[in-house]
């Protein structure tokens, strides 16, 4: 058995799941849908575990496959960019990149990434993600996406709010049925992740209870982990708002309460400003807005 999948597999995968259609994604190849199917059933076999739930007309990807396709999104783009220095491809084209977090890419960029295609089918967009802060002075990145308060110093950033932060319990609807109060989470399993460590601790405050201990319980590296822990039944996470969206609508999860805290660091767009006025960027720039806008009543600026 190779030590890794082809990288033709690995390609229908992103192709297909950034499109939910195979074929969708066979157009973007130039290849049968059912060329498409063999290489993702072959990836599937390789990996042991499927990435897709086929329904009729469409599909969707598994809860492995959301994660699998965050993280070798950033390295096919990488793999990309560099053939074509190597080529002499200095000519940027149609293409701009964007870094966003893990969590956010999965839960809300993705789900929504044809939208814009379909606007823009010129505009050839390279998502990385990644936790660690944007050095537009030494990352290849046209934008990308932090959290900050909405009146910081951004320096030589342009930066546009994007959606806020609200926090609140969620859990599956299986649990929920046990808990009423917030005092009857002492008798549940908190789901802690890394990279929000004290969401728990800030909300039980705003609820004004003193139990559970906010320190205990389990503890995931990323915020899509944690969710889906939440969705297994294991304890009870710390939702946020457009994270969560669509695990609600679905029933996957549970809102508890109706006692939410707003953090003062919202996502917001960045980029420098010395790019502010590139076709390409104005156009995604523009598109994520819209689509952040009709989803939390945001208003935004032109410029």
């Amino acid at each position: 058995m190779n030590d890794y999948p082809t990288i033709s597999g690995l390609r229908a995968l992103e192709v297909a799941a950034r499109h939910l259609s195979f074929l969708n994604a066979a157009k973007e190849l130039n290849v049968t849908p059912g060329a498409i199917s063999r290489q993702i059933q072959a990836l599937e076999e390789y990996l042991g575990a499927p990435l897709f739930i086929r329904q009729h007309k469409r599909v969707d990807l598994t809860p492995l496959g959301r994660d699998y396709v965050a993280e070798i999104r950033g390295p096919l783009n990488r793999i990309g960019a560099a053939t074509k220095r190597i080529r002499g491809d200095s000519g940027t084209g149609g293409t701009i990149s964007i870094c966003v977090y893990p969590t956010f890419a999965i839960r809300w960029l993705v789900p929504r990434w044809g939208r814009f295609y379909n606007r823009h089918p010129e505009i050839d967009v390279r998502l990385t993600t990644s936790l660690n802060p944007v050095d537009f002075t030494r990352d290849d990145y046209d934008l990308a996406v932090s959290v900050g308060e909405s009146d910081a110093n951004w320096g030589r950033l342009r930066a546009h709010k994007l959606l806020d932060i609200e926090v609140f319990p969620v859990c599956s609807p299986e649990l929920a049925q046990k808990i009423k109060t917030p005092e009857d989470l002492a008798q549940q399993t908190l789901i802690h992740d890394a990279p929000r460590p004290d969401d728990w601790r800030l909300w039980l405050r705003k609820a004004g209870v003193s139990a559970p201990d906010p320190e205990k319980g389990l503890r995931f590296e990323s915020l899509n982990l944690a969710f889906q822990a939440a969705i297994e039944g294991i304890g009870v996470a710390m939702g946020i708002s457009g994270m969560v969206e669509d695990d609600l609508e679905q029933g996957r999860l549970v809102r508890l309460f109706d006692i939410s805290r707003r953090s003062n660091r919202p996502f917001h767009l960045i980029y420098p400003q010395t790019r502010a006025g590139d076709p390409k960027l104005i156009a995604f720039r523009d598109w994520l807005l819209e689509e952040a806008g009709e989803i939390k009543g945001i208003e935004f600026p032109n410029t």
